[in-house]
């Protein structure tokens, strides 16, 4: 998990970083699709989402579609 943030080294501090590296690993899953309900969403940009399955893009959430 923390691999993530090994590019900021020591600086920022160790809670940052933790925090940091949680949105990171959620963000990067695959996600459910809205339409579809597979696991097939990637992220593309800040905000968009594309499903592989069903070939849908679409504007939702920034980093992570569903909390869990």
């Amino acid at each position: 998990m923390l691999a993530i943030v090994g590019k900021f080294g020591p600086r920022y501090g160790a809670t940052i970083r933790k925090r940091y590296a949680a949105i990171e690993e959620l963000q990067r899953k695959k996600q459910q699709c809205p339409y579809c309900k597979k696991k097939s969403v990637k992220r593309l940009a800040k905000g968009l989402w594309e499903c592989k399955s069903c070939e849908k893009k679409f504007a939702l959430d920034a980093y992570f579609l569903t909390k869990k």
